[in-house]
């Protein structure tokens, strides 16, 4: 069963599946990126994991504030809508709590510009959605950090 803290945002155990409807929309294309959370023990892994997965350009900044603006943009990459799958991500900055905290808080921002905000011309932005698989023990544990987090934000 899959748990989400808001509607881009969805846990679920390894081997857990979401309705393809919540992934794939009836139109557009639709880039799907997968990230190993395993590969992640520090920030600099981080912004390697990202910048491979979503072949960020070559100005990103290596820095928290250059992932949080190019998952706001991804104009580099020909799709409509982009799916984030994140595998093993309760072990994502596992020793390094505030990075973790910085990450969510980077992953839930990104997707909420890009499932909320119109264009002028009132075309919905391209969606993004962010799948966070863990093994099943972990699913509550990494729900309530992203709930914290998103709070955080002041969103909520």
């Amino acid at each position: 069963m899959a748990v989400h803290i808001v509607p881009w945002v969805h846990v679920v155990p390894e081997q857990g599946a979401l309705p393809v409807d919540l992934l794939l929309p009836m139109t557009g294309r639709t880039y799907v990126s997968r990230l190993d959370g395993r590969e992640m023990p520090d920030t600099d892994s981080v912004f390697q994991q990202f910048y491979d997965g979503l072949k960020l350009p070559d100005y990103f900044g290596w820095n928290w504030d250059a992932l949080s603006d190019c998952l706001r943009d991804l104009k580099w990459l020909p799709a409509d809508h982009y799916v984030l799958i994140v595998e093993a991500a309760d072990e994502a900055l596992s020793g390094d709590a505030a990075g973790r905290r910085l990450l969510f808080k980077t992953l839930l921002r990104a997707g909420q510009r890009r499932s909320s905000t119109q264009r002028p011309e009132g075309i919905d932005l391209s969606r993004l959605v962010v799948v966070m698989s863990c093994d099943a023990a972990s699913v509550s544990g990494l729900q309530a950090q992203l709930r914290l987090c998103w709070e955080e934000t002041g969103s909520s």
